[in-house]
């Protein structure tokens, strides 16, 4: 019997009509697999499972999920992040903690984005969360004051002002997380032109989330962004901690937030 795989138009074009007719055929299919998306087990002869293709710069790699996870699909991600994807499949990624934290590499002289994931409770329900706060100042492109306008830039974008933690922030058009062999990769903001989404924030390297973290983000398919100027949250140890300092910052009219849907796993 043949396995019940998915192949998009999009990974069929990328890996060729003899690749995937052998996929189909069950040639090629593996009989189980870990699902990219949400990490459990599964087995393409019992379910219908997506192909999905991971394209660094010079390499590919072909992945397995649970169709009811995410659909088959093509995710770009920079050769570094194909690497991280890889040894996460193989078990030598470090160990998930919440919350999580993680920076950019720093240029020399330069402030950088500060990133801790966490589950946050909104209203009654928990939802996937990433946190955003700059280690320095951060100045509006082509200025050198020593004014912060993080969050000016940041409600320009689309961001809308948080003034507590009830309501879910509406979702900003064009911008997504990439969640990739279940690790964070990136902050992708779209183009005006409608080129692809680039990375407004990316990891130096992939960002290990708790279970709980990505099972309520595939439950939602979306995660709230927060973002606060520098020293407004801090590196809190634990998730309570966490929301009391984005409480603290929101009474402050320092956050400002948005919904983003999930992009890739």
């Amino acid at each position: 019997m043949s396995p019940m795989l998915d192949v998009s138009d999009d990974v069929r074009a990328e890996i060729g009509d003899e690749e995937a007719e052998r996929l189909l055929a069950g040639e090629n299919a593996p009989s189980s697999y870990d699902c990219t998306s949400c990490r459990t087990p599964g087995n393409p002869d019992q379910e219908r499972t997506s192909t999905v293709l991971f394209v660094g710069d010079e390499t590919a790699v072909l992945a397995f999920a649970h169709a009811s996870c995410i659909p088959s699909q093509v995710v770009s991600v920079s050769e570094e992040q194909l690497r991280g994807a890889v040894r996460s499949i193989t078990g030598e990624s470090p160990s998930p903690a919440a919350p999580a934290a993680s920076e950019l590499k720093p240029a020399p002289g330069q402030a950088v984005l500060g990133v801790t994931c966490g589950q946050i409770l909104i209203g009654d329900e928990l939802h996937a969360a990433i946190v955003v706060e700059p280690t320095g100042p951060i100045a509006r492109p082509g200025t050198e004051g020593p004014g912060d306008d993080f969050l000016p830039l940041l409600i320009e974008a689309g961001f809308l002002p948080v003034t507590d933690l009830a309501n879910q922030p509406a979702q900003l058009s064009g911008w997504s997380v990439l969640l990739a062999m279940g690790q964070l990769h990136a902050v992708l903001q779209g183009q005006q032109s409608g080129g692809q989404p680039v990375a407004w924030w990316q990891a130096h390297q992939p960002l290990t989330v708790t279970d709980g973290w990505r099972a309520s983000a595939n439950q939602r398919q979306s995660v709230v962004v927060f973002a606060a100027p520098s020293g407004s949250i801090g590196q809190q140890p634990r998730e309570d901690l966490l929301r009391d300092a984005l409480e603290k910052a929101a009474a402050g009219g320092l956050l400002v937030a948005a919904t983003m849907p999930l992009a890739g796993t």
